[in-house]
């Protein structure tokens, strides 16, 4: 017979790496998400939005549930949720990801879907043209409804079921706390600005979330552009704190909708007891919070926004921003020791729920330094410079 302590090891010996996941998530969770509604990410298609429309699964809150909620086609449900199959075949979705992109890997969050989730996926990716993309029809997220024959058939002239697998058919678990996250690395090099989410057969899905690094097509080179936009490549590569929200938010190309959706940081525990004055108006601290970034392209920045929309009674005293040239190379600590951080701007004040317009005049980088102090907030960061063609 087999001893209970022999059994127990062997549950272990499979618990322990979800557990391993649920504390260290994978490290491609910390490049820029490209899926979402505030990166920029759009349904195009769905074949079933019964319970709940698949935009739901892209959104950028927290899934959340309310018991005694219903609607008059079922139980309400914080995620993309289709109807039980009668029919053949399996129900699947198109999105558009908020720029082209290496796809590194996936969180497929099944949050409170715990007897309806869908019980295996699959992805495959494909990039498509501005032409290709006028082929797919016109959707019209509706509750309670599923795409038309003709709907249906319009858009087998993409020829989604022939785009790349990037996932195979995968095993899904329940959205139970300790079982809802279902992370699935990709191993692909290839750029893709579209995907194609399957569902075996049916069910739903809380939250999707696609993590990679984007793959811009530069078309003006000679145009001031965000050199730091998560469109335009730009990535966190290190940060101090992310207590309330990750640094990596405030490159998304659309203004904030909550503080959720910034970077914020803890209240710092060395502030001082009583808070004096710099003769240049600045508050005065002993710490800081800071957040490096790589831009999209090597250039020079001629001018920096820094919003604190929704940060209103958090907003942090004063930002400084320094660049460095690594060329090819990524920031690391390592790296850090080596790096040359050369003025952008200098410790500046900011206040409260306001973008603030700097001009500046930086050396040829590839990455900057934010520090503000003492702690707080930023919903977005824009550094608009020109891109340096001699590094293409």
């Amino acid at each position: 017979m087999i001893s209970q302590s022999a059994i127990a090891l062997c549950y272990c010996s499979q618990l322990c790496p979800l557990l391993k996941m649920l504390i260290h998530p994978p490290s491609y969770t910390s490049l820029s998400e490209l899926a979402s509604h505030s990166a920029g990410g759009k349904v195009l298609f769905a074949t079933d939005d019964f319970f709940a429309t698949c935009e739901n699964m892209i959104a950028d809150e927290e899934p959340i549930f309310i018991a005694d909620k219903y609607t008059e086609y079922g139980k309400w449900m914080d995620g993309w949720e289709t109807r039980r199959k009668r029919i053949p075949g399996h129900d699947w979705c198109i999105i558009k990801l908020a720029t082209k992109c290496v796809i590194k890997g996936l969180v497929i969050d099944t949050a409170f879907f715990t007897g309806n989730n869908a019980p295996k996926f699959s992805i495959q990716a494909a990039t498509l043209t501005s032409e290709d993309e006028k082929l797919i029809p016109v959707r019209h997220p509706t509750m309670g409804s599923s795409c038309s024959a003709q709907d249906m058939e319009l858009i087998t002239r993409i020829h989604s079921d022939e785009w790349q697998e990037i996932v195979p058919v995968t095993v899904l678990r329940p959205g139970y706390e300790d079982t809802r996250f279902n992370y699935q690395k990709v191993v692909n090099d290839d750029s893709w600005t579209h995907i194609r989410v399957n569902i075996y057969p049916d069910g739903g899905i809380a939250r999707l979330r696609v993590f990679g690094e984007a793959k811009p097509e530069l078309l003006a080179i000679h145009d001031m552009i965000d050199l730091v936009s998560l469109l335009n490549g730009g990535i966190c590569q290190g940060f101090s704190n992310a207590h309330y929200g990750h640094p990596r938010n405030i490159l998304k190309p659309m203004k904030s909708r909550s503080m959720a959706d910034g970077w914020e940081t803890a209240r710092r525990a060395d502030r001082p007891e009583i808070i004096e004055e710099n003769d240049d108006g600045t508050l005065r601290f002993s710490g800081n919070e800071w957040a490096v970034y790589k831009l999209g392209f090597a250039g020079t920045i001629r001018r920096v926004c820094i919003d604190t929309t929704h940060f209103k009674g958090n907003y942090p005293d004063h930002i400084r921003i320094e660049g460095c040239n690594l060329g090819q190379n990524d920031w690391d600590n390592q790296s850090n020791n080596e790096c040359n951080w050369r003025s952008i701007l200098v410790p500046s004040k900011l206040s409260a729920h306001k973008e603030h317009w700097f001009s500046c005049q930086s050396d040829l980088i590839t990455h900057v330094r934010v520090t503000i102090a003492p702690d707080g907030g930023l919903s977005r960061l824009r550094l608009l410079g020109y891109v340096d063609q001699t590094t293409l």
